[in-house]
């Protein structure tokens, strides 16, 4: 049975893998956003919202997708800026995601999550952005200390407290680079 189980994972990773190479030549061709970061975004926005939903496995899922995501960006392929902003975050992405992706606690992969996001957000700022992408808080997770994250809404979906307090938060900023 754990066999199975395995195997689904990796089927699953797998095809999170191909659909995000297909939105990066999707990307490519329609967009003005750097196709190397395509899947490295739409795994984080994905982790994002399991964890709106309070989803640890699917959070977990998500996460090892994004680890083979970064793995497979073509550093070749960047501008300057852009390996430039990819160099100072990608080692600390692969410890979050990978952290993410080996925990069942959602509590914990949600202090992960704080940190990814931190570096998601330079890696956003560094990178051109084809649609806005927004930058939200909220003033409460982490005993008061606060987090941030990514989102490609303006509402409000919280992350760190999912149902509990959905809204809670605010938009900073709005990244909007496109180049």
């Amino acid at each position: 049975m754990k066999s199975i189980s395995k195997i689904l994972m990796v089927i699953t990773v797998l095809l999170s893998y191909i659909n995000g190479f297909a939105q990066v030549n999707s990307a490519n061709e329609t967009t003005q956003n750097t196709p190397q970061f395509t899947a490295v975004f739409n795994n984080y926005f994905s982790i994002k919202d399991a964890f709106v939903s309070s989803d640890a496995s699917m959070a977990a899922t998500k996460a090892t997708s994004m680890v083979i995501a970064i793995k497979a960006v073509d550093i070749g392929k960047l501008s300057s800026e852009e390996h430039n902003a990819w160099m100072k975050v990608t080692n600390d992405l692969t410890i979050s995601a990978g952290a993410i992706s080996k925990s069942k606690n959602v509590s914990q992969q949600r202090q992960a999550f704080a940190l990814l996001s931190k570096r998601m957000y330079e890696l956003a700022k560094g990178s051109n952005q084809a649609v806005p992408v927004f930058y939200q808080h909220c003033p409460m997770f982490d005993k008061g200390k606060g987090a941030n994250w990514l989102s490609k809404e303006s509402a409000t979906k919280n992350p760190y407290y999912g149902n509990t307090m959905l809204t809670c938060g605010s938009v900073t900023e709005t990244i909007n680079n496109s180049k």
